[in-house]
C-alpha cells in the first residue's frame, strides 16, 4: 500500500519557482514610512503616545495636541516644539489618532478633515476603557480608513508596525 503525496505546486514554496519566475521576485527590504504622523488626542493617550514613541521607528513624528479644544490645531512633539496641522501634513503619508473616550472631538474632526482634503490615510485607535467611543471615535468615523476600538494599547504599536511607521 503506498501512501498519497500531494503534488508540489511551483508556487508552492520559493524554492520551487522556476528561473523565470525569479526574475521578478523582489529581494531588497521593505523600506518604512518616512510621512508617519502619530497624534495623541487626551491626557491618557499622550501616556500611551510617550510608551509607543520610546520603541525603535523609522521616521514617525509622535505628536500632542498643544491645547484643547482650540479654534486651531497645534501641535507639540516630544521635545516641546510647537507647529502647526499644516506644517505636519505638508510631508505626511499617513495619520494616526490615539484617543480614549476623553479625546478632543474638535481636533479629531479637523485632522481628519484635513488628512481627507490632502488624500492623506489615516487611522484612529480609540482606547475603551468600558467608556465607549467618545466624540472623538464619533469624529473619526466619517475620516479613518481604518477605526479600530481596543483595550490593549499594545494594539497602537502593532497598528504602527503594519504601517511601517
Amino acid at each position: 500500500m503506498t501512501a498519497f503525496m500531494r503534488p508540489v505546486l511551483l508556487n508552492s514554496c520559493a524554492m520551487a519557482a522556476t528561473e523565470e519566475e525569479a526574475r521578478y521576485r523582489i529581494d531588497v527590504p521593505i523600506k518604512g514610512r518616512q510621512g508617519a504622523r502619530v497624534v495623541a488626542l487626551d491626557e491618557v493617550a499622550n501616556g500611551i503616545l510617550r510608551r509607543v514613541a520610546r520603541q525603535g521607528w523609522n521616521a514617525a513624528r509622535f505628536l500632542e495636541l498643544a491645547s484643547r479644544g482650540a479654534a486651531a490645531v497645534v501641535l507639540r512633539d516630544l521635545d516641546g516644539v510647537l507647529s502647526s496641522l499644516g506644517e505636519q501634513l505638508e510631508t505626511a503619508d499617513v495619520v494616526v489618532m490615539i484617543a480614549t473616550a476623553d479625546g478632543d472631538e474638535h481636533a479629531a474632526s479637523a485632522i481628519g478633515a484635513a488628512c481627507t482634503a490632502r488624500g492623506i490615510m489615516t487611522a484612529g485607535l480609540i482606547l475603551d476603557a468600558g467608556g465607549g467611543v467618545g466624540g472623538a471615535g464619533t469624529a473619526l468615523r466619517p475620516h479613518a480608513r481604518v477605526l479600530m476600538v481596543t483595550s490593549d494599547e499594545n494594539d497602537v504599536s502593532e497598528v504602527l508596525l503594519a504601517l511601517r511607521a
